[in-house]
């Protein structure tokens, strides 16, 4: 069967080509896999045993290691994971040995407004519905763990209230005094939920918990989903887990999930995790499924486990960050980096000319609204404006030391000379350029691209990161509004800068990464901001301390940990053919 993406939806050519996709068996076999280290998951997927095979792979030579990143999208996406799907597909057509790794997609994005993140077309990560509904569990693992914790913390104070001294000693317990204005983690659950935003808990009798205001985060935003994208062990991720802190005491003293008894029980609950999964492309390459997506409110970036297999495992390994460069290269560069000691031979910036247009002052783009005709038609002064932001993102991964691969997205509507403009303008700023059209044709579309990727993988660079842990907190997040966002300064509302004076005073939590929570919409924190905002200053609303992942977290301007479902969500065309059980309508 031909697969046609221009008369097939994506989850139709999914469909086709699982029919004669390569069984997990014969995957994992000419990944260089042993049968020992495949942990078969249905039919179709596996885990890895992630530490057998790092053990046996440690004395091998790490191949070429690519990130993907893009420019700042419409709401719609330019196609990340599609480029990641395609690059793969690309450098494969041309006989390289190559691996990916890629995020797992969250119910809140899949069943709202931006789909499952398999990539599209001809260029997708397969099976399309076990990876977007679940895959093997992580997210569930990260769910239940993190809500145990919760439950320890919420009983706990129950238990605090209603008994004296001596009758919590004869129950093991000793008081913590939790100061329940002060408690730091909410409940969370993997779809976009605004009604969950903020709560009142405990209501009804002293026996029905403590009652206080709460609420719900989505659960890729979770510390746990930082702490998989970051350990490196077993070991590693219980230590982490161990050093999450919950809540305050009265007196200012933290409590950790250590201190509730919990911590060993939420390592339960993420030992599985730990092992990545393994799919595969349309084409037949294998993929590592681990961690998960929201650069602009988490890490956003596939694990570094997945990463240090792929390296190991082939000459060529394509890893995905979050959004635009702006947060999601900069969360890899200056994080992930750090905590992997990986470095990167190439950067690819996904861009597409719709984006371009709209940072150039195109009209706006909206889910489920039709494209006004500035973006399907040729508009060369609209274009040209809007790659002031395609600059703005070149000049951050340049900052880090690596020439970038600029790949401009094709879509049927792009002109051969707004193609051009934007090949030009890449070049002239100091970076290679390849238009790709993997969409459409897949691995063939693609070789333009893998050939350019392959020479700047081969280039000799200077990689560094933007500043030393060593400097104070505040002047490394002011070094990422300046260098990267393009802000004059910051500014910290009051509570804000409350905590910010309290972790600068600790010598513990002083030396923690900085991860930023921010707007993918925009450079700024303004959403509404396209294009490349000058003059402005990046407002700091609050601090968190994500102590077991290792950083302190900055939330910039008006975002939310809980995002809310809109109103045509995408799980209005998700059905089951009721006669062979087949999903369709994901995309």
């Amino acid at each position: 069967m031909k697969l046609d993406p221009t008369q097939m939806a994506d989850w139709q050519i999914a469909e086709a080509a699982e029919a004669s996709m390569k069984p997990v068996s014969v995957l994992a076999e000419e990944f260089g896999l042993l049968p020992e280290e495949v942990i078969p998951w249905g039919r179709q997927l596996a885990k890895v045993d992630q530490a057998m095979i790092r053990e046996r792979l440690k004395e091998r030579p790490q191949g070429k290691y690519i990130d993907v990143t893009a420019i700042t999208p419409t709401p719609l996406g330019e196609g990340k994971t599609t480029t990641t799907m395609g690059l793969i597909e690309g450098l494969g057509r041309i006989g390289k040995s190559v691996t990916g790794a890629i995020r797992q997609p969250s119910g809140g994005p899949t069943f709202n407004i931006k789909g499952s993140a398999a990539g599209g077309g001809l260029a997708q990560c397969i099976p399309l519905a076990p990876f977007s509904m679940g895959l093997t569990g992580d997210i569930d693992r990260i769910t239940n763990a993190h809500n145990l914790a919760m439950v320890a913390l919420t009983s706990r104070m129950q238990h605090e209230r209603n008994y004296d001294d001596a009758t919590l000693a004869k129950r093991h317990l000793t008081r913590l005094d939790i100061d329940p204005s002060r408690v730091q983690f909410k409940w969370v659950m993997d779809f976009c939920a605004q009604a969950l935003r903020n709560i009142t808990i405990g209501k009804g009798g002293k026996m029905d918990g403590y009652e206080m205001e709460s609420g719900f985060a989505i659960s890729v935003s979770s510390e746990l989903m930082a702490i998989l994208a970051v350990a490196d062990s077993l070991a590693d991720i219980r230590s982490r887990i161990g050093r999450m802190i919950l809540a305050y005491s009265r007196s200012g003293s933290p409590i950790t999930t250590e201190d509730l008894g919990v911590a060993g029980a939420m390592t339960a609950w993420m030992v599985e995790a730990l092992n990545p999964t393994l799919a595969q492309t349309l084409e037949g390459q294998p993929i590592l499924v681990h961690a998960g997506p929201f650069a602009n409110i988490a890490i956003g970036q596939s694990s570094v486990i997945a990463d240090k297999i792929g390296t190991r495992l082939r000459d060529y390994h394509v890893t995905e960050s979050g959004f635009g460069a702006d947060i999601g290269y900069e969360k890899f560069w200056n994080l992930k980096c750090r905590y992997s000691g990986l470095t990167p031979n190439a950067v690819v910036i996904v861009a597409t000319i719709r984006a371009l247009k709209m940072h150039g002052g195109g009209p706006a783009v909206k889910p489920g609204i039709p494209l006004d005709d500035a973006y399907t038609h040729e508009n060369l002064p609209l274009l040209e404006k809007g790659c002031e932001n395609l600059l703005a993102h070149i000049e951050t991964v340049k900052k880090s030391g690596v020439r970038p691969v600029v790949c401009i997205n094709g879509f049927y509507t792009d002109t051969p000379a707004e193609v051009s403009l934007v090949r030009r303008i890449a070049e002239e700023a100091g970076a290679f350029a390849a238009s790709s059209q993997h969409w459409l044709k897949g691995g063939e579309g693609a070789i333009e691209l893998a050939e350019a990727v392959v020479a700047a993988a081969e280039e000799k660079n200077d990689f560094h990161y933007l500043y030393s842990n060593e400097m104070p907190i505040r002047t490394r997040i002011e070094s990422i509004a300046k260098e990267v966002y393009g802000a004059d300064g910051v500014d910290y509302q009051p509570a804000a800068l409350e905590k910010l004076e309290l972790f600068e005073s600790n010598p513990e939590s002083s030396k923690l990464g900085v991860c930023m929570v921010k707007t993918h919409l925009s450079l700024s924190h303004n959403p509404d901001i396209k294009g490349r905002p000058r003059g402005w200053r990046l407002p700091v609303r609050d601090l968190l301390l994500y102590n077991g992942a290792g950083f302190v977290v900055p939330v910039a301007g008006d975002i939310k940990l809980m995002p809310g479902t809109a109103s045509d969500p995408a799980f209005r065309r998700i059905d089951v053919d009721v006669k062979t059980g087949k999903i369709h309508g994901l995309f």
